[in-house]
């Protein structure tokens, strides 16, 4: 793109900018020097997106018009800043408080909260600002937006061996609605598990096996759901992206990751405890799917199984990780990054699929692994847009608390049975393209 096509994509970029600090102004919480806080936070992080670009090679000369795009996506973002929904309402916003009124770090001991003690130490960081507890909690997935872009962009190198890269890879998970919603508007911290599973898998396929077992050891310390894509490092093990003496570092990083709890008071047991304890408040609660495009989702709303059913479903999903491994390891000595990002892609979707008691949430890391997979290898574009839609479709139904299409189909809602549908095909095409990887003769190291 010449200077002179791009000034106005840049011209334009700079006014979104603007707008993004007037509406931030506008916010309906905090004091005006808070406010306008947020709106500086905001300008901050497009420069951070426009300095990884750059430091993936984007040239000077390109950056003006990716503006654009950058500041559309943090505007978007402002928009959705003062909505709060249910979590925040009775979960986040009340753990804040209880920091705030209990000193801080020093309350790190209390029993409040069930995720683990990294995000609360965010919340108690938190409750030492005069700022808004929504904003800074927004602000904070907001960050790991932007290194869920960055990580995005560095896998889409690592499957090109390019250092040219398009920046479509860093732009299109900014800009995707589930990635929008997920922390501006319902501030959840998807992102930062996800980000951070993001450059864990580009370190291990650069050869830094270090690196790549200690971010992936603090998105598991982050959220449980890491657990999904965990097992392909058992591939990289099998391939020798990873050796044995690298593995320590996992329970290192972990252990570490709960040091400040434990130095403030925090029992052990309540730390390793909030997995379990998760798990078993989604088995207690009233149905087996929680607005997820799962298996599930083609049964009936609050359809109630009989016991053995989710075992079965929880066995199924073991088989599914086992096979897929099985299959990395007899083409262990040929796998290139293309297959690696594919099974992980194909198990952060089949495992969730298959297993009961998921949110629709739950699919976010294989939807933006479909997604940079989708830049590189176009063939994938109809699963990464199924998987998308599949997802947004549970998004809706949390947020606006009701379904698309409420028209009953054999005790279930036509958005179930299309939600569920296309995770399906989405899922289905991965294993189709996985397998015609590592047909013998189709996939050699890179």
């Amino acid at each position: 793109m010449s200077r002179l096509s791009a000034r106005p994509a840049f011209l334009t970029g700079v006014g979104l900018l603007l707008l993004t600090l007037f509406k931030a102004l506008g916010l309906s919480q905090g004091s005006p020097t808070a406010r306008l806080a947020v709106g500086l936070c905001l300008l901050s992080l497009a420069g951070l997106a426009l300095w990884l670009l750059h430091r993936e090679g984007v040239p000077r000369s390109s950056l003006l018009p990716l503006l654009l795009p950058i500041a559309l996506a943090l505007f978007l973002r402002v928009l959705l800043l003062d909505h709060v929904t249910l979590d925040y309402q009775d979960f986040l916003s009340r753990w804040v408080e209880h920091f705030r009124q209990n000193g801080g770090f020093a309350a790190l001991k209390d029993p409040v909260g069930n995720y683990n003690v990294p995000y609360l130490y965010l919340l108690a960081g938190l409750s030492y600002l005069p700022f808004p507890d929504l904003y800074g909690i927004k602000l904070f997935s907001i960050l790991f937006d932007i290194l869920l872009a960055w990580g995005g962009m560095r896998l889409a190198k690592a499957l090109t061996r390019d250092s040219r890269v398009s920046p479509l890879p860093f732009l299109l998970p900014l800009l995707l609605p589930t990635v929008l919603l997920n922390g501006a508007c319902w501030g959840q911290c998807d992102s930062v598990w996800a980000a951070l599973c993001l450059h864990a898998l580009s370190c291990a396929l650069e050869d830094r096996p270090t690196p790549s077992l200690t971010l992936l050891a603090l998105a598991f310390s982050f959220k449980l759901q890491a657990i999904f894509l965990i097992p392909l490092w058992c591939a990289l093990l099998f391939c020798r992206r990873v050796k044995l003496r690298h593995l320590p570092v996992f329970p290192i990083v972990f252990a570490l990751s709960m040091l400040p709890a434990l130095l403030a008071g925090k029992p052990v047991m309540d730390i390793l405890s909030v997995y379990l304890n998760q798990a078993g408040d989604s088995v207690s609660w009233q149905t087996v799917n929680y607005n997820s495009p799962s298996v599930f989702s083609l049964f009936p709303y609050r359809f109630q199984p009989a016991p053995w059913i989710p075992k079965a479903a929880i066995l199924l999903a073991f088989l599914f990780m086992t096979v897929i491994l099985a299959l990395l390891f007899r083409r262990r000595h040929t796998l290139d990054n293309a297959t690696l990002v594919l099974a992980g892609a194909a198990l952060s979707l089949g495992i969730p699929f298959l297993l009961p008691y998921m949110h629709e949430r739950y699919f976010f890391l294989g939807g933006i692994l479909l997604v940079v997979l989708a830049c590189v290898q176009p063939t994938l574009l109809p699963a990464a847009t199924g998987a998308e839609l599949a997802s947004l479709g549970g998004y809706h139904a949390y947020l606006m608390k009701r379904y698309v299409m409420v028209l009953p189909l054999f005790g279930m809602t036509w958005t179930q049975l299309i939600e569920g549908s296309l995770m399906l095909f989405a899922l289905c095409s991965t294993l189709y393209l996985l397998q015609k990887h590592l047909s013998p003769g189709q996939s050699s190291r890179e």
